[in-house]
């Protein structure tokens, strides 16, 4: 079998974690590797089995001989470097968000129609276990009619905004959701073929200042979405307050069921299933469940995925954008799907900017 030669961008930082989930992927080669500290590059290369180093972006597409790119680089430069590798006419994996502007969303969206790349979103909580779990569940109807859902991103960052100082500008330094794909994600995976159509947000204020005494964007920020279907979801962000982490937190509510992540190592997830559960006041602990509704390809593949960052959800994400490029389809997030996370977050900025008025949610499947 033909191997399939990727090169890692960002491969000093977040690149280097996906090596596990890089070395388990036999149809897999990392030929380049590429980061601006160029003082950590042999590392990564040898680190990654690349035999291409590269501290230019521009001189890694011109002259590497790579089929697809994985994008681990700052946010704001996640658009611009997909746009150049679709130009090239190759794959991309980028990490989240897709983009930092409506305008580069636009951008974007024509690059990946007229390449013969095939784009996908690295989005990893939508391969967490619990929430692959819930997704084959509402896909067999345990659920009902899934009508409402709450996802939640409570991860203390501040100290991370002096070492990776984008985070700052783009995650920190805007009011409203920065970065709420991972709250986001799954929802729309459980809620199929729909989306956003309208959102508002709102904050709680300022509590805290950088080292060098400014004030951050709004500890936390709440946003409502009207799903065109006609579902509701509530999606928090808050990368600043002073609490034990929780980092992702979700609920889903269905006619006939109901899902609550866990919201600390002590907790379990819980579902209610009127099919399952012996009265209307008794949870059951998902994982009492959740192996008989997982795909066979968790099962075949869960031992590779041990180790791999985020759970195993780094694999399953290589693994899906990997099948994708070899079957020459549509990868589980593809460009629209990419849009259908990261917009809604956009608009719920501009929300912000005009005191949490509602702001329609473009579509990108008529651009």
């Amino acid at each position: 079998m033909e191997k399939i030669n990727i090169g890692v961008v960002g491969a000093c930082r977040r690149g280097a974690a996906f090596k596990t989930a890089l070395d388990t992927l036999d149809e897999v080669c990392v030929r380049a590797v590429c980061d601006i500290h160029a003082a950590g590059l042999d590392e990564s290369a040898a680190s990654l089995g690349a035999s291409e180093k590269y501290v230019e972006y521009e001189e890694m597409l011109e002259r590497a001989k790579i089929d697809a790119v994985l994008l681990a680089t700052p946010m704001h430069l996640h658009a611009p470097q997909a746009i150049r590798a679709l130009q090239q006419n190759l794959h991309v994996l980028s990490e989240v968000t897709a983009a930092i502007s409506i305008d580069q969303c636009k951008d974007l969206v024509r690059a990946a129609r007229a390449s013969q790349g095939i784009y996908m979103l690295a989005e990893n909580c939508n391969y967490f276990r619990h929430n692959v779990a819930v997704r084959e569940m509402v896909r067999q109807g345990l659920f009902g009619i899934p009508y409402y859902a709450e996802g939640a991103y409570l991860h203390e960052l501040k100290h991370l905004n002096e070492t990776t100082p984008w985070r700052r500008k783009w995650q920190t330094g805007i009011e409203g959701i920065t970065y709420g794909t991972h709250s986001l994600g799954p929802i729309l995976q459980w809620m199929a073929q729909d989306r956003l159509t309208a959102v508002c947000c709102a904050g709680s204020g300022h509590h805290y200042r950088d080292p060098r005494g400014a004030k951050y964007a709004q500890d936390t920020s709440v946003m409502l979405g009207k799903m065109q279907q006609g579902g509701l979801v509530k999606i928090r962000l808050d990368m600043l307050s002073e609490r034990p982490p929780v980092t992702t937190s979700y609920q889903l509510q269905g006619t006939e069921g109901c899902f609550e992540s866990a919201r600390s190592p002590e907790e379990k997830h819980r579902i209610w299933l009127a099919s399952r559960c012996p009265d209307s006041h008794t949870w059951i602990d998902l994982e009492e469940v959740a192996g008989e509704f997982l795909p066979p390809a968790w099962h075949q593949t869960a031992e590779k995925a041990k180790g791999a960052g985020h759970g195993g959800a780094d694999f399953f994400v290589l693994q899906e954008f990997i099948n994708a490029l070899r079957e020459n389809r549509p990868p589980e997030i593809g460009i629209h799907e990419a849009m259908d996370m990261t917009l809604p977050g956009l608009c719920s900025q501009h929300s912000m900017q005009n005191e949490g008025t509602w702001i329609e949610v473009p579509d990108s499947r008529s651009w």
